[in-house]
């Protein structure tokens, strides 16, 4: 099939290139000249393993194209896909002026029927926008055209989103047309040797369903993050709590790791969303908020561990960090709990020398951005040097099995603050460290 997809973010591209790679045409399309350039030689703008190697091949296959031009894009394609960004307004809302920006364009530019899918992260009725706002165009035109508006929410993961797209636990469908319904299947149905996976439902139903997701998985952090807390109150051992209940196959394993709070593009964004749709409908969503609340306070816990471990004033400190990207695989640092701990060391008086294996350039041009108190590393060991102690945000692989001795040696005290729960207590006591952790 030949398909366009509108926006070449995270989304966009991932999508792009996963249906160019099934051997589908794929055209992307993005307002960024530059980015555009960069993409034509086979650069990606972000980091998500296994997508560069992706998009390169399917370039010299000529199966995957990219322009800023719209109109080439969708003149042959039978599907368009909006991947365009719905930043959080002041609000907590989902801003939609580049989503419906581009349902006008494709109104003005459209000269055969289309199936055009929403598959950014959209509030409830924005389909119905959509519609609306191509629809007057059309009629500006003086033009007859049949179109269908889809609603296709993504459940990627940063740092495991090739392997999401093309082996997904679930497509979900919004649609009312059968015309809808069987092109998206046609174009899904590589992905599954079976279709029981692939759901349909009416259109907002399925632009509810991400919402529900990333709420609930939320939801899921931050009670564990709360039962940490009450853990660490009454003498208990967060980490064999979690064991405990992780073993009942009704909550199971995942998202029960107790840490520093949830970021990343999806979480933060959609939980606040959710709740002002709720308020915007006249109901209060007291456990999305709590969610929220929670989330917001953990987030400082382990700046809060450090300063009751070394006082108030954090003049002449300094403190190695492991970590910047608010989760591994990804150099995303969107609501990264490392952001709210620098800061809040920072204005203590402290100095944080930090090291990450992809972030470190986010954190430069974007996220920590003139502080001059954060220098930047290449290597974890080098971070360590003459610091008053070591503080583990993001569980990288290469932060799991790492030389304590060496650590030992670097630091000025044995001390490690760890967000993210990595290693056994014990045994660092016993050779000598003080250890720090969520929920004890």
């Amino acid at each position: 099939m030949n398909i366009a997809v509108i926006g070449a973010g995270y989304v966009g591209l991932v999508s792009g290139t996963c249906f160019a790679e099934m051997g589908n045409k794929v055209t992307c399309v993005d307002v960024d000249q530059y980015k555009i350039e960069k993409l034509k030689q086979g650069i990606v703008p972000i980091f998500e393993p296994g997508l560069e190697q992706m998009v390169s091949k399917n370039i010299k296959n000529k199966n995957l194209f990219f322009t800023t031009n719209l109109g080439v894009a969708i003149a042959d394609s039978q599907i368009v896909f909006i991947a365009v960004g719905t930043p959080m307004g002041d609000d907590g809302s989902a801003d939609l002026q580049y989503v419906l920006a581009v349902a006008k364009s494709i109104g003005e530019t459209m000269q055969k029927r289309l199936i055009i899918v929403d598959k950014s992260t959209v509030p409830i009725g924005t389909a119905d926008k959509v519609k609306a706002t191509i629809q007057d165009e059309l009629d500006k035109r003086n033009v007859s055209l049949e179109f269908d508006v889809v609603s296709n929410p993504e459940f990627l993961k940063e740092g495991a989103a090739i392997d999401d797209f093309m082996k997904p636990d679930r497509v979900v469908i919004g649609a009312d047309s059968d015309h809808a319904f069987e092109s998206m299947k046609q174009l899904y149905s590589p992905f599954f040797r079976t279709h029981d996976r692939f759901i349909t439902m009416d259109i907002r139903s399925a632009e509810m369903t991400k919402y529900a997701a990333n709420t609930m998985l939320a939801t899921k952090i931050s009670f564990m993050n709360e039962i940490a807390n009450i853990c660490e109150k009454v003498g208990a051992d967060v980490n064999k709590v979690r064991i405990g209940i992780g073993s009942d196959k009704r909550i199971g394993y995942s998202f029960i790791y107790p840490g520093a709070g949830y970021g990343g593009s999806c979480f933060p964004k959609d939980v606040k969303a959710l709740k002002k749709i709720a308020e915007e409908h006249g109901y209060n969503a007291n456990l999305i908020s709590s969610v929220e609340n929670v989330n917001d306070a953990q987030k400082l816990v382990i700046a809060n561990k450090v300063i009751a471990r070394f006082g108030e004033n954090l003049k002449g400190k300094t403190f190695g960090l492991w970590g910047l990207a608010f989760k591994p695989g990804t150099d995303d640092m969107r609501e990264a709990p490392s952001i709210y701990v620098v800061k809040e060391l920072v204005k203590r008086g402290a100095k944080i020398k930090a090291y990450d294996p992809k972030a470190i350039e986010e954190a430069k041009e974007f996220y920590l951005k003139g502080i001059k108190e954060v220098s930047y590393y290449s290597s974890k060991y080098e971070v360590l040097k003459d610091s008053e102690a070591l503080i583990l945000l993001t569980e990288w692989k290469e932060f799991r099995s790492p030389d304590f001795e060496e650590i030992k040696t670097q630091l000025k005290m044995p001390v490690i603050f760890d967000g993210r729960n990595q290693y056994n207590a014990f045994n660092l006591e016993t050779k000598g460290f003080e250890y720090f952790q969520i929920g004890k």
